[in-house]
């Protein structure tokens, strides 16, 4: 046993030994490398800077090219550097930007972590969809067809051209008894529709409805809308004006909504973050974000990046939020099931 221990000791000691060694040393080489705490100063800088802009991105003026707006639609997108930012602290050995990089994934955990857990749960009355076909679908048959495929008993659907109306409709037919189509937007549903009208969303021409599906729990007032798209331009910033104004005007029909239980199904061009939608978000709850899992980003559908089609909800609960497969579209479908 002695023989042994010497043994030991003469390779370099036992284990618990050579881990404190390896300490005492690594200790020794940070005290004396006094540079670890002054390199970095540029990364902490960083660190600080997207903190701030998650942390107060509604300060962030919409009076220089809605660039709030903007910095709200991609905001969780903002996670992506924190990596590259660890990265580059291992790199330049440096503890004051390691240290500062707290901050930023401290706080895009208190904003977004909840969407990282599956809040989707079983049961519900009703199951609803949505889908921005695409003005210039190739295949409008197929697409409304998958969509149906979800098991939807309501299904509403933007972008439809005059021409390939008749296409949806013959597609939809066997699975939805009842259906109107507003201008360039659509309901299906397998419950009997009254009281539907457009909705004025003041652009000149119909891109939004409103109905009441009469469900077996009671009569749901359903609002589709497409308000209108955005683009981000150099010279002219994030061109939303007329969606702001759009968002506004559907904000106030549904704020003179009669019935209690409402859902607006639709592609609103904006997230649940952007500040322009208020005058919808701040009366309604998103599906996604009370019962979805995760993200739910639906367009575009090769790489989603952002969750712009919504199906919002008054007066109803939701029980799960999922997106579907992609189609002929550039926006994924989505889909919710709610009680009643």
């Amino acid at each position: 046993m002695a023989q042994a221990y010497r043994a030991d000791t003469e390779t370099g000691g036992t284990e618990p030994q050579r881990s404190g060694s390896r300490f005492r040393d690594l200790r020794e080489r940070l005290m004396k490398d006094r540079g670890i705490w002054r390199r970095g100063i540029v990364l902490a800088c960083c660190s600080v800077l997207l903190t701030l802009v998650m942390a107060f991105h509604a300060r962030i003026p919409n009076t220089i090219g809605n660039l709030g707006s903007l910095s709200e639609t991609f905001l969780p997108w903002i996670a992506v550097f924190i990596p590259l930012l660890l990265i580059l602290g291992l790199v330049r050995r440096s503890a004051t930007a390691l240290i500062a990089l707290l901050l930023p994934v401290v706080v895009w955990l208190n904003v977004f972590g909840g969407l990282l857990t599956d809040k989707s749960g079983s049961g519900g009355d009703l199951t609803v969809a949505t889908h921005n076909v695409n003005a210039d679908n190739p295949d409008p048959a197929a697409t409304a067809e998958q969509v149906a495929g979800s098991g939807a008993d309501v299904v509403a659907l933007q972008e439809l051209p005059a021409g390939k109306v008749a296409a949806y409709e013959k597609a939809l037919s066997g699975t939805y008894r009842y259906h109107s189509v507003q201008g360039t937007v659509g309901l299906w549903s397998k419950y009997r529709l009254s009281d539907t009208r457009p909705v004025d969303l003041k652009m000149g021409w119909v891109r939004a409805m409103r109905t009441t599906v009469a469900t077996p729990e009671g009569p749901l007032a359903v609002y589709v809308a497409h308000l209108p798209s955005v683009r981000v331009k150099l010279h002219a910033g994030f061109t939303a004006n007329q969606r702001d104004q759009s968002a506004d005007a559907l904000g106030k029909a549904i704020s003179h909504e009669s019935l209690a239980r409402v859902a607006l199904l639709g592609d609103l061009n904006g997230t649940m973050n952007d500040r322009a939608l208020n005058a919808v978000t701040s009366q309604m709850r998103s599906t996604q974000g009370a019962a979805g899992d995760g993200f739910g980003f639906s367009w575009p559908a090769s790489f989603p990046m952002a969750r712009i089609d919504q199906i919002m909800v008054k007066g109803v609960e939701p029980m799960s939020s999922w997106t579907l497969p992609a189609t002929g579209s550039d926006h994924l479908p989505i889909a919710a099931r709610v009680k009643l």
